[in-house]
């Protein structure tokens, strides 16, 4: 019975044997593709995901009476009550609904700002 080596294996024990790039690679160097591709997929992915993210929770955070939002199930309405976690929005004419903040998905058109003591006479 005749043993065979793989083909890759006496490759790399030709290139270790006769240094060169083999040595060079068969040391630390084999990691630097590896830190490049991570280097790579956080500038390219991760850091512009967490720029929406700080974006979004920003606009979110802006929310005022008046502004005409989309909810995360594509609803629009308009902002009449805004309170620390929750929004009141008017879907329809007298009827509102209460959203929490974090599901709103965009605020499309800001209103004017409203004064506290909204009195009708």
């Amino acid at each position: 019975m005749i043993l065979q080596f793989p083909l890759f294996l006496a490759v790399a024990a030709a290139a270790s044997a006769g240094g060169g790039i083999g040595a060079f690679l068969a040391g630390p160097g084999q990691f630097l593709p590896l830190v490049a591709i991570m280097v790579l997929f956080y500038v390219m992915i991760l850091m512009p995901q967490q720029r929406r993210q700080k974006q979004h929770a920003a606009k979110i955070a802006a929310v005022k009476r008046g502004d005409t939002v989309v909810m995360s199930s594509g609803v629009k309405g308009k902002v009449v009550r805004v309170e620390e976690s929750e929004v009141g929005v008017e879907i329809a004419q007298n009827v509102t609904v209460k959203v929490v903040k974090s599901m709103i998905a965009d605020v499309v058109t800001r209103g004017e700002p409203a004064p506290a003591n909204d009195s009708k006479a």
